[in-house]
């Protein structure tokens, strides 16, 4: 390649060159890099190979750095720009300032790179023009990207220059750049076509397109090829399934505990956002966490961080702590009580105090001076943690030391600040920095459309190419009128410019490479999708690729089975067992359940949310009755007035389950409504006074002793009680009949009792479908019960079926065996430890219901 052999001459020849963007620049380094091993050197000068505007921001250092400097502006950093803008649009309309100044920050450079005069145009461009004038007010003195290229232009005569420069893969040359290379001796340089075959072909979705190429992509690099590109199109929406198809595909097995870490030998283009990395993710929520309460998710996973200090040293205690904390703290936690919690974790604890002392001294403050505060607050917490970093860790803090240092800089252009402000303006840094650990050079390379023109390659695949993905639907810019966006020839700013853009791109894939893949998805879900215009004209062939098996296949295939029914766990040792009667309940739902919750204490980690759970809900009507009954004592208070009973009972019911403020005045408010409505029905019953209220009982059953609470037991007038259970929720005397009874409760409470029991009931508690619900001996016992006549043949059955059910549970019984199937596992938690839906077929039961 004479440009090689041009640049082989080293820094003598004074040869640049420039390229439209960084990912050229890198190729073509290397690229002769190679040119220069296969000519057996060992040792050579590095070329001068780098983007447009690198090359045009390094010319106006070496200005700023001679005689000329002190007259210069100097250069405002894009963050800077940006914050520029936001500044000036804060008086305008717009809902979104944000991606309003991005389109501003835009539309500058587009006028100065595309040279467009001023016009008469919509509203928009005219509130746009204004915001333009204050803009370039505001950067008297200073100088932005946009019009870098002019300023330095001016400065050329006084400067150093290249005596060759080497335009190499631009598109288009944009007005202001073709000016800027006229001021150097210079060429334009296309990268050599590529002689190949170039076909089409489809596939019946987008996840079966992404796994050939994936597949293709393989056999071609254990063919020898070194140099593979696969193209996706919207490659910044689908990169996590990008990486998860070729990691699976490339390196099966890669991601196992204990898998050596090794590069994989595939490249994404495109970088995640800096704050999904998770040491800057960690970095971020302790910053949020020092200035104002945060969701207990990003608590939970604050706690468990391996980047705060003794993370290592107490893992485990703090794995701990983190469930300890799922039942006793809120939906949103504070630091001040995080604090308080965390004793079991000293050195967590030490550091938090440290954050929370330091955090204290907030106030206003310049962004440098947020950047110094920032660093102390994470110093203070032991961060990065106390283990050494890995490869890509390190460079992820190095990455967000230069954004806390972008962000100090705003210093410039800002004035004080306040702590939200700041920690605003940092996450969006963040957020909006693309960043990707820089690893060995990988033979594979996945790119986005554009990010792929100008390349070379043994083989090329490019997917997605739909009627709908290409050519790219055109984006013109907002603020500029269209015509003049049109005439300047703007890519993508008209449909006309899209289609001519698409077809060149397209043009040039067909010439990069030896053999060409040009691939369409023929279905999304139950649409049709047809290929795009721009690749009919190249033939249709089919493609056979490996079917590389699966590690999980791969596994199944070694297998060595025996068989094993292993239904049936050691019996019982202990007479108490821990679960109360809960334990029925969940052996009469499912063996496996009761097995894995009251013996393998297996449960579900607990998720706080926001308010009161079911669980939280049902204590405070539990609390509210227990008192109301303690103040009433009988029927004959239902005579009196009422409220000062009400008000007491909500109040204590409120005060023991901890609720403050205004949520508690609202919690006493709707418990007092509850009370009355069903004191009402309390109204209608026979004289009664109630003789057990929450009292705990011991029940023996098949040689189990269980423990149980009675919600309430009445005596009745006529002699003998009546059971009585509280109920939210939905509840049904159907729960207590047949084999296996769903709610085995009060029943096994009235076979045990020693009292007489007349009547068992459910009181069901929800606002306008209050009442009793059970069965009872004779009639008008409670209002609405039915009357059972063979009482004496339902204690029987009871009793039977407690005592089965606690034999079996005695017995080691645990088998998986959902009562009612699927309807039984839907709410539990244990579905993956007992694995159910290798059993039951889930579609089956779908169909069936």
């Amino acid at each position: 390649m004479e440009l090689f052999q041009r640049l082989a001459e080293g820094h003598a020849a004074r040869i640049t060159v420039v390229t439209p963007n960084s990912r050229i620049s890198r190729v073509l380094t290397s690229e002769f890099d190679s040119f220069q091993v296969a000519k057996g050197l060992t040792v050579w000068e590095a070329p001068d190979i780098l983007p447009f505007g690198v090359f045009v921001e390094r010319l106006w250092e070496d200005a700023l750095y001679s005689e000329l400097g002190d007259k210069l502006p100097l250069l405002l950093t894009p963050q800077q720009e940006l914050l520029l803008w936001e500044q000036i649009l804060e008086g305008s309309d717009l809902l979104i300032l944000p991606q309003a100044a991005a389109q501003c920050r835009d539309a500058w450079g587009l006028l100065h790179q595309w040279r467009i005069g001023a016009a008469r145009g919509n509203e928009d461009h005219s509130a746009f023009s204004e915001w333009a004038r204050q803009y370039q007010k505001e950067t008297l003195g200073d100088i932005d990207a946009a019009r870098l290229p002019d300023l330095v232009a001016g400065l050329l005569d006084k400067l150093k220059k290249p005596k060759l420069l080497v335009a190499y893969a631009f598109d288009l040359l944009p007005p202001q750049t073709a000016e800027f290379l006229r001021h150097f001796e210079y060429v334009e340089v296309k990268p050599e076509a590529v002689q190949g075959s170039s076909f089409r072909t489809s596939f019946a979705s987008a996840k079966e397109e992404l796994e050939c190429a994936a597949k293709w992509a393989r056999a071609r690099l254990e063919e020898g090829r070194a140099r593979i590109g696969v193209v996706v199109p919207r490659l910044e929406t689908r990169r996590k399934e990008v990486v998860r198809v070729f990691s699976r595909v490339l390196r099966p097995g890669h991601h196992l505990p204990g898998a050596q870490k090794a590069p994989l030998p595939f490249n994404v283009s495109l970088g995640e956002p800096l704050s999904n990395y998770a040491l800057v993710d960690a970095a971020l929520t302790l910053l949020d966490f020092s200035f104002h309460p945060i969701d207990f998710a990003r608590a939970s996973g604050l706690i468990r961080s391996p980047f705060l200090a003794g993370a290592e040293s107490e893992m485990a205690r703090r794995a701990t702590l983190d469930v300890r904390l799922r039942r006793k703290l809120e939906a949103t936690v504070a630091l001040p009580k995080l604090i308080a919690f965390a004793e079991p974790c000293p050195l967590l604890r030490q550091a938090l105090e440290k954050v929370f002392a330091l955090a204290g001294e907030a106030g206003e403050k310049t962004p440098s001076e947020w950047a110094r505060h920032f660093s102390a607050l994470l110093e203070a917490a032991g961060f990065p943690g106390e283990r050494a970093l890995d490869s890509e860790e390190f460079q992820t803090r190095a990455k967000w030391h230069e954004v806390l240092g972008e962000f100090a800089k705003l210093d410039r252009v800002s004035k004080t600040i306040k702590t939200e402000e700041a920690i605003n303006i940092l996450k969006k840094l963040c957020a909006d920095t693309l960043f990707q650990p820089e690893s060995a050079d990988a033979p594979i390379q996945v790119l986005g459309v554009l990010e792929s023109a100008g390349l070379r390659f043994d083989c090329l695949w490019v997917s997605g190419l739909t009627d709908e993905a290409w050519p790219l639907a055109a984006r013109p810019n907002p603020f500029i009128p269209i015509a003049l966006q049109k005439k300047a020839g703007i890519p993508q700013a008209s449909a006309e410019s899209s289609l001519a853009f698409g077809r060149r791109i397209t043009e040039e894939w067909s010439r990069s490479a030896k053999e060409v893949v040009f691939s369409w998805p023929g279905k999304e879900e139950d649409r049709d999708l047809a290929p795009s215009p721009l690749i009919l004209d190249f033939p249709r062939a089919s493609l056979s690729v490996p079917d590389y098996p699966r590690y999980r296949d791969l596994l199944f295939a070694s297998k060595k089975l025996e068989s094993l029914e292993d239904s049936k766990a050691p019996p019982v040792q202990v007479k108490q067992v821990r679960g109360g009667t809960r334990v029925l309940s969940d052996q009469a739902a499912c063996p496996f359940r009761a097995f894995a919750r009251w013996r393998l204490a297996a449960q579900e980690l607990e998720e706080p949310a926001p308010g009161l759970d079911a669980r939280q809900r049902g204590a405070l009507l539990h609390d509210l009755m227990k008192h109301l009954w303690l103040s009433l004592r009988n029927s004959k208070a239902l005579e009196k007035d009422l409220e000062p009973a009400i008000a007491s009972a909500a109040a204590a019911a409120v005060k023991e389950n901890g609720l403050e403020g205004r949520f508690a005045e609202l919690e006493r408010e709707r418990l007092a409504r509850l009370a009355r409505e069903w004191l009402e029905i309390e109204k209608t019953r026979a004289p009664f006074e109630v003789a057990a209220l929450e009292e705990r009982r011991t029940l023996n059953v098949a040689g189990l002793e269980l423990s149980g609470r009675i919600d309430r037991m009445d005596r009745l007038a006529k002699g003998g009680h009546a059971l009585i259970d509280y109920k939210t929720g939905q509840a049904t005397r159907n729960a207590w009949l047949g084999e296996r009874p769903d709610d085995p409760q009060l029943p096994l409470y009235a076979v045990s009792a020693p009292e007489r029991i007349d009547a068992v009931a459910f009181a069901r508690l929800n606002p306008g479908e209050m009442a009793f619900r059970g069965f009872s001996k004779e009639k008008n016992i409670l209002p609405k019960v039915e009357l059972y006549r063979d009482w004496r043949g339902l204690f029987d059955q009871w009793r039977k079926e407690t005592r089965d059910l606690g034999a079996a549970f005695a017995a080691g019984d645990a088998r998986v065996d959902p009562k009612y199937a699927l309807k039984t596992c839907r709410l539990c938690d244990l579905q993956t430890l007992c694995r159910v839906y290798e059993n039951i077929d889930s579609l089956k039961e779908a169909n069936d219901e």
